[in-house]
């Protein structure tokens, strides 16, 4: 907003009053007011959080997860993982996994189950914030998945991935690796990935001709 001040001043020309001024005044001191007690609450936080930091900090190398998520998925969790013998424990708890509704050998709806609410939203804010990273593992699954299922679905496929890293990194205690953007190309057999590449540039209207380089 610095660089519109000149705008600003404008804008306010010839309309700012002393009533103004004075609800002004009013909102600047209720904005003091929660910064002091958002202040408060975090180092109480911290406070509280402090038995549990290395735990925490493990949780904020994960792409898209930040300290006060990592904190939030501590405090529903727990830092404690032998309660879950699988990650699929854990995501079938939290209700981060696809349901599994077959009736007659038919798959019907496979709509998540209802979970820990206050876990599936930050998780859900964590896979919202990985996607958007450039040339990460996380942001590949989403954007992979958003072309074919949608950005819902994509969104808590990636969120259901970040608390199985979680399992992990609290299980086995160490920092998270990220795969990079490109795994799922390095995952694709060679062959297979060729083949998919012609043809989408046959599809496009050109003749492919390969000439294999030393």
């Amino acid at each position: 907003m610095r660089k519109k001040i000149p705008q600003l001043r404008e804008a306010l020309r010839g309309r700012f009053k002393q009533h103004h001024a004075k609800m002004l005044r009013i909102i600047l001191d209720h904005v003091d007011y929660l910064d002091t007690a958002i202040a408060t609450l975090d180092a109480e936080i911290d406070e509280l959080m402090a038995p549990f930091s290395q735990a925490r900090d493990r949780l904020d190398t994960i792409v898209g997860v930040g300290k006060r998520a990592a904190e939030c998925i501590i405090a529903e969790i727990g830092v404690d993982m032998t309660r879950f013998p699988s990650p699929a424990h854990l995501a079938s708890w939290a209700g981060m996994c696809p349901g599994n509704n077959i009736t007659g050998g038919k798959p019907r709806s496979g709509k998540t189950n209802k979970g820990n609410r206050w876990l599936g939203e930050i998780l859900h804010e964590c896979a919202d914030s990985a996607s958007r990273t450039r040339d990460s593992h996380l942001a590949a699954q989403y954007w992979r998945l958003q072309r074919r299922t949608g950005k819902r679905k994509a969104n808590t496929a990636v969120g259901h991935s970040i608390l199985v890293i979680c399992w992990h990194l609290l299980t086995n205690n160490c920092d998270y690796q990220d795969l990079g953007g490109d795994w799922y190309v390095r995952r694709t057999d060679t062959d297979k990935r060729r083949n998919q590449l012609i043809r989408q540039l046959q599809d496009l209207g050109y003749g492919v001709t390969l000439t294999k380089v030393a």
